[in-house]
């Protein structure tokens, strides 16, 4: 299907417009009202900015409420502070450090902060930037991880080996999407019984010459478990000596990374590891922005080659760049920073410490009904996934996502991946600002959609591919 794709032919007579109102807005009501914007190409003339905004204000009502919106982990609230500071720099272009240099100092305050969180063994000599998200930070440490793999095997490749990258068929699609945008060979983990992520001997099996790394998900989407980031290096350790092999890890701490270093202390995950070398996050996940920032972070320089990054001059200095987009807002950056700056340590804790409490409750709420099988319980990313009991027959998954839209609550309905594609659940993401009370109301819903669910004759759903889709 295309990703986006023009409208359906209509008979031209009948081209549909865009409404004005007679008497909302700036409209007069006595005009002739002759003039309507067409939908799909751009008006003739101009239209007065109130009725422009109108128009496109009534349409995104009809969007889902982003505070429901269980199947997210994106930030959906923020301080009316921090939507000032955004709306202060989203004319300031984020490449362009020579002519914004506060705001470049910000983003490299930002690095400096998520370098000591993660442990790195130099913070001052970390290596670090913004991104637009942990999708295009996960591209950089890929590319990163295959252009030191490649140096090391100047004489085999491109010739005769063909680089792969080694992770749990749970990962982001992002990361499928770099294998296949940069011809490296895809090595997935399948899932096993309950082992639902990577685990460190078949991470281990799967590595050869070829290997350019493993990538180690800090809580998967599927379920909310972190994966045994140290049990993996340490299979990687013992691998180096049995066969020579050394093989990075990058830990996608999309989530995760901005999770354990307050609540999980005693985790060891991070660049404590001597084997990880390099680690993103999602600044507008649990990070607490709105949309539109990540980050990625090697050990040292060693870690990122000095080939990746390229030096612009055209824009008033020289100045180092290391990302796939160029233009972009430095608004989101100085979010980060002021949330940073706002929250520190303690701040930090306590919010996620809040958000993974909510989880946990809720989770065991949901499985104190009867109705259904709890596959995580919030205790890692404050995220948790269950299915039906085994006794229920009347409906499944899709049913309940389906019901729980109708009462505006957004809580995805998916299929696991190979091999478990026998089990549907649903999961749902407690984040900041989806508090007790909401998850009060969520538990009564669902309370109130059960007794009609129980007395269905059989599961609605027809074709599971459609009845509802799974956002990371």
């Amino acid at each position: 299907m295309p990703l986006h794709q023009g409208p359906q032919a209509s008979p031209p007579t009948h081209e549909r417009r865009l409404a004005l109102n007679p008497f909302f807005g700036e409209a007069n009501p006595v005009g002739g009202m002759t003039e309507a914007p067409p939908r799909h190409r751009l008006p003739d003339g101009p239209l007065p900015p109130m009725s422009a905004y109108q128009l496109v204000h009534d349409e995104l009502m009809l969007d889902g409420n982003s505070r429901l919106n269980l199947a997210t982990f994106v930030t959906t609230w923020m301080e009316p502070q921090a939507g000032v500071l955004m709306a202060e720099c989203r004319d300031k272009n984020m490449i362009d450090k020579d002519e914004y240099p506060r705001t470049a100092e910000l983003e490299r305050r930002c690095v400096a902060m998520l370098a000591q969180l993660w442990n790195a063994p130099d913070p001052d000599s970390a290596v670090g930037c913004s991104t637009t998200g942990s999708s295009e930070a996960c591209m950089l440490a890929g590319l990163a991880l295959k252009r030191r793999w490649s140096k090391r095997n100047a004489d085999r490749y491109p010739a005769s080996a063909r680089p792969n990258l080694v992770m749990g068929v749970n990962v982001q699609v992002c990361w499928e999407k770099f294998c296949e945008f940069w011809e490296v060979e895809a090595r997935l983990v399948p899932m096993e019984g309950d082992r639902f992520h990577l685990d460190a001997e078949s991470a281990a099996a799967l590595c050869d010459e070829n290997t350019i790394g493993v990538v180690a998900v800090l809580g998967s989407t599927f379920d909310g478990s972190y994966e045994p980031v140290a049990e993996i290096c340490a299979a990687l350790d013992a691998l180096q000596e049995r066969t020579g092999l050394d093989i990075p890890v990058h830990v996608d701490g999309a989530s995760g990374a901005m999770i354990a270093p307050f609540l999980d202390e005693d985790l060891v995950w991070d660049f404590r590891l001597p084997r990880v070398s390099s680690i993103n996050t999602s600044g507008h996940k649990y990070g607490l922005v709105y949309p539109g920032v990540g980050w990625a972070l090697w050990r040292s320089p060693a870690e990122l080659p000095e080939e990746l990054v390229f030096r612009v001059n055209y824009l008033g200095g020289d100045m180092p760049t290391f990302a796939l987009n160029f233009s972009r807002p430095g608004a989101q950056v100085v979010a980060q920073y002021y949330t940073f700056l706002r929250l520190g340590r303690e701040g930090y804790r306590t919010v996620q410490q809040t958000a993974r409490d909510v989880a946990r409750g809720l989770a065991e709420r949901i499985e104190a009904m009867g109705d259904f099988r709890l596959i995580t319980r919030g205790d890692q990313l404050p995220v948790f996934a269950f299915t039906t009991a085994p006794d229920v027959t009347s409906f499944d998954v899709f049913d309940v996502s389906r019901r729980l839209r109708e009462q505006g609550w957004l809580v995805p309905a998916y299929t696991f991946p190979a091999h478990r594609e026998d089990l549907s659940v649903l999961r749902v993401v407690c984040r900041n600002g989806f508090s007790a009370d909401l998850a009060d109301l969520f538990i009564e819903d669902l309370k109130r959609l059960l007794p009609e669910l129980r007395r269905q004759p059989r599961p609605f759903t027809h074709d599971k591919d459609a009845a509802t889709s799974f956002h990371h």
